[in-house]
């Protein structure tokens, strides 16, 4: 089965994948661009430098594999 993270045809501009627990990111695929790890602060400057004019809560720009608008919790210090 292919890794979700190699596919950049989930046909939404901006595709967040599956929460993990164990990091303080979510893998973002934007198309066109990839997929990059980012943080819930780095999420919407970036997507919006990719995409100036996106709807951030229109579910058929930005689509959530789950959680939607949920990152992980991390604090500062943590590796």
């Amino acid at each position: 089965m292919e890794h979700a993270t190699n596919r950049d045809d989930s046909g939404y501009p901006v595709f967040v994948e599956s929460f993990d627990s164990d990091s303080r990111y979510r893998r973002v695929r934007l198309r066109g661009v990839g997929c990059e790890p980012l943080e819930k602060e780095e999420f919407a400057p970036r997507v919006r430098q990719i995409f100036p004019g996106i709807d951030l809560d229109d579910p058929d720009q930005v689509h959530w594999a789950d959680r939607p608008g949920q990152w992980p919790t991390w604090h500062p210090g943590e590796a």
